[in-house]
Order: structure tokens, then sequence, then C-alpha cells
């Protein structure tokens, strides 16, 4: 029948018609827009000054060091304890891997969150001191660094100048010099009991006129071989030895350093003792001002060459939260204006003043309604003592009671021997 391929080809049709329209032509492909590279870290840009900070890591040692340049050296990892602080504060300081750390010996204390520190902000180079009869944990250890790549340097001398002490440049004017070990140039130190100890990097970190010295956990016998071989340890600063524990830091030592400031990294309640109340004293005797972890927590540094500037995180009740501590460096000549006041620094053995005149001579005015001043509330110098002329007593600077007192009332003194000439006596509250 003739009408069946017409009616096979309608109802094709039809069955066409209800189906979808084809898709349009996909339209051509764009480029890719390159993304923005992202910043792995969050540091600022380098400010031409000189910075370290002291992390409160419990017991044990961890410090980080940024140039003017923005070179970064980071001295010990702290024990495994506090590897979540560091690697979430370390990020916050820089803006690229790590340029150098450096393990000052096989001690847990000290290296126990190098991994996860090192898988968080990675390093180019790492420095320790390549001693004998290490623990397998720490061999181990750097057999996992050194397969990721980090490049191992040596504290000895180079062969070429083996008299010569080890220079590791941190930008323009920056150095971190290595005075100890030395081998093979000088034999280890032999100290069966505290062989490790005795043989930890010591380093002298210096920017123009201001020193930082990190002894590590440095034995007696280390001080006494830097003091026999007259080493250069004179210093602005000193991260005092072995956390303050008795037996280092001797009188002779400190005489030998002169520190203005001391920082001792120490943890709450240790089971060691530090810092122990001789060291603590030897401290005191020679003038130096003494800032703890375990008691201020973090402590930063900034040194512009000339003065070094220390700011603790936390401060004793009644001390103005702005407060900052401020010595002068080793190149200062006597009497050379400190800060933006008149504090002085006096001629070598003598303590240092502080007064709240101007460099005109004039005496700042008190705000209308606050009976109270600060005394020199952005820096307050070492060594000198303050009363009213209303009391018989004097003060430190950073005693609370201090700030009762009139701006008009303030008085100084040179030493405790000038405010005993002026019949006054030690406050019981801060015990000058």
């Amino acid at each position: 029948m003739s009408f069946r391929p017409r009616f096979l080809l309608a109802v094709l049709l039809a069955l066409a018609a209800c189906q979808d329209p084809p898709p349009p032509p996909p339209e051509p492909a764009q480029a890719a827009r390159p993304s923005a590279p992202q910043r792995r870290y969050f540091g600022g840009t380098p400010d031409g000054k000189l910075h370290v900070y002291f992390f409160d890591v419990g017991q044990g040692d961890a410090a980080l060091i940024v140039s003017p340049d923005g070179y970064t050296a980071l001295v010990d990892t702290g024990p495994s304890q506090a590897a979540d602080h560091l690697v979430n504060r370390l990020p916050e300081l820089l803006t690229q891997r790590l340029d150098l750390v450096v393990l000052t010996h096989p001690h847990a204390d000290h290296h126990g969150s190098l991994e996860p520190v090192l898988k968080r902000v990675g390093a180019k180079q790492l420095l320790e001191p390549q001693l004998g009869a290490t623990p397998k944990a720490y061999d181990a250890l750097l057999g996992a660094v050194a397969s990721q790549g980090v490049e191992f340097i040596s504290p000895s001398p180079s062969p070429a100048t083996p008299n010569a002490l080890q220079r590791l440049p941190l930008g323009a004017g920056v150095s971190l010099t290595v005075l100890w070990p030395r081998a093979p140039t000088e034999p280890l130190l032999d100290v069966p009991e505290a062989a490790l100890e005795a043989n930890s990097v010591i380093l002298r970190l210096t920017y123009g006129d201001t020193t930082v010295l990190f002894m590590a956990d440095a034995h007696a016998r280390t001080e006494e071989h830097l003091l026999a071989r007259n080493a250069p340890m004179q210093a602005t600063l000193l991260k005092v030895a072995s956390h303050g524990t008795d037996g280092t830091s001797s009188a002779a030592f400190l005489s030998a350093v002169s520190p203005r400031a001391a920082v001792i990294s120490a943890g709450e309640g240790n089971l060691i003792g530090a810092p122990s109340p001789a060291t603590l004293e030897r401290l005191k005797a020679a003038g130096t001002q003494v800032f703890r972890t375990d008691q201020h927590g973090e402590i930063q540094v900034v040194s512009d060459g000339k003065t070094l500037v220390v700011t603790p995180q936390r401060l004793a009740p009644g001390v103005p939260e702005d407060t900052r501590y401020s010595y002068p460096g080793l190149g200062a000549p006597a009497l050379a204006p400190l800060t933006a006041g008149n504090a002085k620094r006096p001629p070598a053995g003598q303590p240092y003043t502080m007064s709240l005149e101007g460099p005109d001579g004039s005496r700042p005015s008190t705000p209308r309604g606050n009976t109270r001043t600060r005394v020199d509330a952005n820096t307050v110098t070492v060594g000198a003592y303050v009363g009213s002329i209303n009391s018989d007593v004097f003060h430190r600077p950073t005693c609370r009671n201090v700030m009762k007192i009139k701006a008009g009332n303030l008085v100084t003194f040179t030493s405790r021997q000038d405010a005993k000439r002026n019949n006054r006596r030690p406050a019981k509250d801060c015990n000058p």
C-alpha cells in the first residue's frame, strides 16, 4: 500500500520536532589568568634594624635572629613541647625559609622541635657542633634533615685561615662569629661528665656597637677556656649559659663580658632549679639587668647598631605597658646621651643614671588631671635609683611605687652609695 512510507516519514518528523534542540557550539576557550604568587609567611619587610626574639619555649632554648637586610638564623628550636608554639610563631616573623639553623648541642631541650619547624618554614643551612658519641636519636634526626636537602656546615675554622674565627655573614654590617668549638684546629674540651655541654656552639652576634653573646649550655670549663685564650666576649646582652644553673656565669666571666643586660631561658617550675639564686646574685653584682622567659615571656631585642632596646612580653605589676629597656652599645663614649632624655653612660665600672630632665635642662610638665609621672616610660636604664624629696627611701626605677611620685618631687641617685649619702634607705617593696 502506497500510504505507508508517507506515514512513517510523518511519524519520524513529528518525533524529531519533540526533541530538545542541539546545544550551541562551545565558545572559544579563554586563556587562564596567571594566579598571583601567595606569600607563605607574614613577616614584615626589613626595617634596617637587627631583631632578636628569645622565645618562651619552657625549659629549653630557641632564639630567632632577623638582620637589617632580612637574613634569618634560628639558634636552637626548644623542646618537642614547644613545637606547636614555634610553628605558629615563626611564620609571623618570616617571609621565606630560614637562612640558617644552629643546633648548639645534642640535647632535646635545644633541638626537640626541629622536625616540625623545618616542615613548616624550611631552612637552607644547618650548623651543629659535629661531636662524637652523640645520641642515636640525634643522629637519626640529622639524617632526616639531610634528606630534605638542607646543607650542613661546620663550626670549624677555614683550613686556609685556621687561626681566624669563623664568621657567618647575615647581610651588611651583621656577623655571627663562632667562638667555640674550633676542632680540629683546637681539640674539643675533655669534660667526661658534660662533654656535650662543654663543647656547645658559642656565638657572638655583632651589629655596629651592639653585641649579643649566645652561651648555649656552656660548662664552667668552656668559660675558663674562652677566658684563657682571650676570646672576644664583651657583649651588650648575654644569653646566660645553661639556663642560669649554678657553676657557670662566674664573676671572672661576667667581668670579661661586661653585659648590660642578660636573658635567661628557663621553664617555670623546672626540675633543675634554674636559674639558681647564686647565678642571679652574680649577675646583680655585675650590674646586669636580667630578663627571664619564665617570668617575662618572649623577650624581643632591637638594635640600630648604636643602642639595644629590650621589650619583654610581660612586665612587673605597675610598670607601664609601653616600657622599653635601653642599653648603649659598646662603642658609646663615656657620658654620651643614651636616649631621648639625658640618661648618661658613666665611665667604666660606674652605674647608669637616669633623669627626667630634657637635653636643655627643663623638666617635663605633668598633664592636667594626671598626678603621676612615668620614669622615662619609653626607656628605663640600668643602675639608677630614684626617690622623692618627701620621702627617706629610694627605689629601683621600675618599682611600681615610683609611678606615684610627682615629676616635681622626683630625685635620682647615681648609686646605692649616693642614695645612702643623701640619708636614704632602701624601699622594702622593691629592695633596691
